[in-house]
């Protein structure tokens, strides 16, 4: 699997993320990296706990990641929960971290993908 493929499988744009860091080498470095980022644990603890000002921060970095690596589906979901975080509470089975969770799921299944694929 390529980047480009990977990029393809979770609904990004590759263009933008290689006019923006314009190597191979480092779209595929920050890729990974975001693998290891603990944000979306913390939005869903968050969530759960009823810490609101948590939740919004582990939104906002997801989002902002999002932006920076043009992970564009799970950048307009995290987008749309941010906001509403910004403006009230949101429960944990509120259908925004519905699509949030499910948007997460298939840029990590397609990030693991290209991982195994190319041996990293």
């Amino acid at each position: 699997m390529t980047l480009q493929e990977c990029y393809a499988a979770l609904e990004g744009s590759y263009d933008e993320v290689l006019g923006r860091l314009r190597s191979d080498r480092l779209i595929q470095k920050f890729v990974l990296k975001f693998l290891d980022d603990g944000s979306y644990q913390l939005l869903c603890d968050s969530l759960n706990n009823g810490s609101h000002d948590e939740a919004f921060r582990a939104a906002h970095t997801i989002k902002g990641m999002c932006q920076n690596l043009a992970f564009t589906k799970l950048e307009h979901s995290s987008t749309a929960l941010t906001e509403t975080l910004r403006s009230g509470n949101v429960s944990a089975d509120d259908p925004m971290v519905a699509q949030v969770a499910k948007d997460y799921a298939q840029t990590v299944d397609a990030i693991r993908t290209f991982q195994t694929a190319n041996g990293l």
